[in-house]
């Protein structure tokens, strides 16, 4: 793609090039239903909101969101000379409104729903939603379902296609969408800050990627990936089975006081609990295949540009964290290590084309008919909303989801697991898998390998694991 300025600013027709975020993404396109294209390539959260609904007033709101945020409104287009993009005038979000006498179960009755109906008929309402489709040729790329528990209790969830919004995005929106309806019902509310629109990232990407910086980044992924080989994990189906692609999520929980040592491990290692955690994945991994010399990816927000902070957009950049374990004699030197995998990685974040550009056989056990990719991310719920008051609503995201579905958003080519560090002290987790590739016991035991290691290792951190050297 060219850097000039005309192809970092779009042309007089409103065509503005990719990011070289979505470059990755599209990457995987195969011009069908199943990839990024597609429409089950979506981001889903969901919030209860405590207080009576002005349903007219919100829909208003998430408009405003819209109007707001260019990404929620622009069309990505296949052209003859490739792919571009072009923002598109605000329209009305798509809802679905519902009062809950018309959930199917979950103690609802004349009068209402108890605690435990409420929470397993919001629960529902996300597996449904996330079983569902977003079509990325209809903007926006947002839509919205509303139900209604009684007159002071209600479940919002959004569904965003991924191609235009990340984590980080979607709770941005729900913050904006919370302080929009409370200054629509009048309420004396902070104006939001400025966000600025997802076409000036791409700019400054394409001129970033021009600099000596970037340059610099280029050559340590380029000497730091040499003969590495990214982290595979063998099939239950080849690839060549002519499966439909379809992806399941396989939830499960870490109970908090494993996670209580964990914490503690981390802080007494100078170390994050993401350390800690991937030390126990690498571990498993080294174990499990025999290779010290471990490529875990993961993601990095993509956002270390403070003016983006508040820009809704896909910024998750891929990072290949390469670790060598040969002659680690505990989990502490196994931590140590990881830690300066992490810190230098993450102070060479660059845009996954290029990371990837420089280390061309990186990927190749992944491609193979038998084996797919395993990513590993852990978030610590950035910007959530717990019992938050804007105006007369309360905000709390619904982060406690613990029941496997057999349909969810699409991952390509593998597995994701993502670990969410819950404010109540434990790690609610999910793994998003092919399951045209991967059987459910196969995911789960994998799971319990893992906990297993992470139980092992936190309780005798100084214990010899025994890795050749």
């Amino acid at each position: 793609m060219s850097h000039d300025s005309t192809s970092r600013a779009g042309d007089a027709a409103g065509r503005i090039p990719l990011s070289l975020n979505q470059e990755f993404l599209y990457g995987f396109d195969r011009g069908d239903d199943e990839g990024p294209s597609g429409p089950r390539f979506h981001i889903v959260h969901g919030w209860w909101l405590r207080g009576a609904v002005d349903v007219d007033t919100l829909r208003e709101a998430l408009d405003d969101v819209v109007a707001r945020h260019e990404a929620l409104r622009t069309e990505v287009v296949r052209g003859e000379e490739g792919w571009y993009q072009r923002v598109r005038p605000p329209v009305p979000v798509r809802w679905d409104v519902r009062e809950a006498a018309g959930v199917d179960g979950g103690g609802v009755d004349g009068g209402g729903v108890d605690a435990g109906g409420r929470e397993r008929a919001a629960e529902r309402l996300l597996t449904e939603v996330e079983s569902g489709t977003i079509d990325a040729r209809e903007l926006p790329l947002i839509k919205a379902t509303l139900l209604r528990i009684d007159e002071t209790s209600s479940v919002l969830v959004l569904i965003v296609h991924h191609t235009a919004a990340d984590g980080w995005s979607v709770r941005r929106i729900i913050r904006d969408l919370a302080g929009l309806y409370a200054a629509r019902r009048g309420h004396a509310v902070p104006e939001l800050p400025p966000a600025l629109p997802y076409r000036e990232f791409v700019a400054w990407q394409h001129e970033f990627a021009a600099s000596a910086a970037a340059e610099r980044a280029r050559d340590f992924w380029r000497k730091n990936l040499a003969g590495a080989r990214i982290v595979s994990v063998p099939t239950d189906r080849p690839k060549s089975s002519g499966l439909p692609e379809s992806t399941a999520v396989y939830r499960f929980g870490i109970d908090a006081p494993l996670v209580s040592r964990a914490v503690d491990m981390a802080k007494a290692l100078r170390s994050t609990p993401f350390m800690v955690l991937l030390g126990a994945f690498a571990l498993m991994v080294q174990r499990t295949t025999g290779s010290t010399d471990v490529v875990v990816p993961t993601f990095s927000p993509g956002r270390d540009q403070e003016r983006f902070q508040y820009t809704v957009g896909p910024f998750l950049n891929l990072l290949p964290l390469r670790t060598e374990l040969a002659g680690c004699r505990d989990f502490s030197e196994v931590v140590a290590r990881i830690r300066t995998s992490c810190l230098e990685a993450y102070s060479h974040d660059i845009a996954s084309v290029h990371i990837l550009a420089e280390a061309p056989d990186l990927m190749g056990p992944v491609m193979e008919d038998d084996r797919a990719a395993c990513v590993f991310q852990v978030f610590p719920f950035p910007f959530v909303l717990d019992g938050t008051r804007i105006g007369d609503l309360e905000y709390t995201e619904i982060r406690r989801r613990l029941d496997s579905q057999p349909v969810g958003s699409d991952v390509p080519n593998g597995a994701l697991w993502t670990l969410n560090l819950d404010p109540a002290g434990d790690v609610v987790a999910g793994i998003q898998y092919n399951s045209n590739l991967y059987d459910e016991s196969s995911v789960a035991a994998m799971v319990d390998r893992f906990r297993q290691t992470l139980s092992e290792v936190v309780d005798a951190p100084d214990a010899p694991l025994g890795i050749p050297g």
